[in-house]
Parts: C-alpha cells; sequence; structure tokens
C-alpha cells in the first residue's frame, strides 16, 4: 500500500466498524467496486490487499486485534469476501460471524484429554504387544518342554530296553554256564575219601549190608547220584544219617555221621557235600557205613553198583 493511502471503513447497521479498505479515488469518495471493470479474481486480490493493510495498520499502531473490541470485525468472518468488497450496503446479519473468546482452561483440558487418550491408545498396544509376545513365548516354551518329555520318554524305553537285552543275556549266561558245569559234574560220585576197611555180607555171626571207609572226624561226605534227600537226622544204630533217593528210585545211606548239611526235601547233585564223617551210634572208630537199596528195600553191594558206574572203593 502507498504511504499517505487513507483507508474506507465499512460498517455493519449497527454502527461496527467490519474491515477496513482503501478509500477509492473517486469524486464524490463512494466505494462501490467496479464490477463491469474488474474480474471476480482482482477482487480476490483486494481482500488479500485489504487484510495485508490492515494487519500492517494495526500493527504500526503498536496494539494488537482484541477479540473483545466489537468496532473490528475480521474479513474472514464474511462468507462472501468479494461481495463484502464490492458491494457498499450493510452486510446482512447471516453474513457477518463473531470471533468467540478462547478459554485457557477449556483448552487445556482439551489437549490434556486428547493426550490421555493417545497415551492410553499407546499403553493398550504396548499391552495387546506384551500380551501377544508372553503368549508366544509360553507356546515355544511348552513346545520345549512337550520336546523334552518326548526325548525323555524315548530315552527311558531305550534305557528299559537295554536293560531288558541285558538282563536276557544275563539270564542266557546264567543258564549256559549252568548247564556247562552240570556237564561238568559228575553223574556218580564215591562217598568219602578214606581207607575201606569193612565189605558187605556176613561179619561176625551177623550180615553187613553196606561198606566202611574210614577216615578222620569232619571229613566231607559226599551225594553218590543226584537225587532228594529223603531223611536227615538221628537214626537207631548209625547215631545220626542222611537218606537219599536218586531219581532212577535207588537209595544211598549214609550212617554215623558227625553232622549232617542237608534236610529232607532238598535237591542234591552227585558229588555234593551232605554231611561230615564221625563216630555216632555202635561204631568202633570215625568212618562211613554207605549202603545201597534197591526196589525201595533191597539191599545189594555197594561196591558192584559203585564199579558199575566207574568208582572204585
Amino acid at each position: 500500500m502507498q504511504e499517505g493511502t487513507t483507508l474506507a471503513r465499512h460498517t455493519k447497521a449497527d454502527g461496527r466498524r467490519a474491515f477496513l479498505a482503501p478509500r477509492t479515488p473517486s469524486r464524490n469518495r463512494s466505494h462501490r467496486a467496479e464490477c463491469d471493470r474488474k474480474p471476480v479474481s482482482g477482487r480476490v486480490a483486494a481482500v488479500v490487499v485489504a487484510a495485508g493493510a490492515l494487519a500492517t495498520g494495526v500493527g504500526a499502531a503498536g496494539g494488537g486485534f482484541d477479540a473483545g473490541d466489537t468496532r473490528f470485525l475480521p474479513v474472514g468472518a464474511s462468507s462472501d469476501l468479494a461481495a463484502a468488497l464490492v458491494h457498499s450496503s450493510a452486510p446482512r446479519q447471516a453474513d457477518v460471524r463473531t470471533v468467540h473468546a478462547v478459554e485457557p482452561a477449556l483448552e487445556a483440558a482439551k489437549l490434556m484429554r486428547s493426550e490421555g487418550l493417545f497415551a492410553r491408545q499407546h499403553v493398550d498396544q504396548a499391552i495387546r504387544h506384551a500380551s501377544e509376545g508372553y503368549a508366544a513365548r509360553q507356546a515355544e516354551l511348552k513346545r520345549q518342554q512337550d520336546a523334552a518329555a518326548a526325548e525323555q520318554a524315548r530315552i527311558d524305553a531305550e534305557n528299559a530296553r537295554i536293560a531288558a537285552e541285558q538282563a536276557r543275556v544275563a539270564e542266557q549266561k546264567a543258564a549256559e554256564e549252568a548247564a556247562a558245569a552240570a556237564a561238568r559234574r559228575p553223574t556218580v560220585a564215591k562217598p568219602a575219601e578214606g581207607s575201606f576197611t569193612s565189605g558187605f555180607g556176613a561179619r561176625w555171626g551177623t550180615t553187613h549190608y553196606g561198606v566202611d571207609i574210614a577216615n578222620s572226624i569232619g571229613t566231607p561226605i559226599l551225594s553218590a547220584m543226584d537225587g532228594v534227600v529223603v531223611e536227615a537226622g538221628p537214626a537207631s544204630g548209625f547215631g545220626l544219617w542222611v537218606r537219599v533217593q536218586h531219581n532212577d528210585g535207588t537209595i544211598t545211606i549214609y550212617g554215623h555221621v558227625n553232622e549232617t548239611l542237608v534236610s529232607a526235601g532238598q535237591q542234591v547233585h552227585a558229588g555234593q557235600q551232605i554231611a561230615t564223617m564221625g563216630n555216632r551210634g555202635q561204631s568202633t572208630g570215625p568212618h562211613l557205613h554207605f549202603e545201597v537199596w534197591i526196589n525201595g528195600s533191597q539191599k545189594i553191594d555197594p561196591v558192584g553198583w559203585l564199579g558199575e558206574r566207574g568208582i572204585s572203593l
């Protein structure tokens, strides 16, 4: 705006000054716009110029725009800025908008509410992300636990299989060793080591139904063959004895023993110790009295019976 240019004052019907615009240099000082010579774009430009002039004038005067001052109304308050410039008649009441006062407390409350909603959204989002992360971690932990349990079950099953295989091998080995021992074990054994002192038959007017093998007290007495102990304990004339029935039905008698080492019903093997040599009963010295019974009670010569089985006295 050129220096010295005066501004025409436009007023509303109630006397308030709506805006300031440059005064047109006409003779009768009228502010009617020449609509037939200037296009609308020129009018809009005039509005911009007028607004700038208003701002410059007010600033130069050293004062700011007072929202409570009813003498001035911002140009932008008119619904049709171009019409406000070109028409000199008073604007309609509906075309004029007043400036509203700003409530700092209300605006601060609005801002705080907006910021609170924004913060709440962030909190909700963080909680959602944390929940999703926790669920994912829990799922991964469960997967790892399930995998570990499956692996442990596999290891336990493998250990059980190995233990069963080891037990089978041990049982088989024990059976093989037992079979080997049985194969090495004699089927017939000499009842005791010692001196042959008396045979089967008549002796001093009586019949001697067995043989005597003399040795020291405590000498081992062995079962002649495999069998089952029929009796082990006191016996008339023998002091203590042991009777063994063998698998073929033959019964062998061991008398004058010092100590029995088996009991009735016990399974014994050929060569297994069943007693110790003694001097009990009607005896003249430590020895073993050995008899062989066949068919339940028939007493035969033990020398021949043992000889048939490869044992000599």
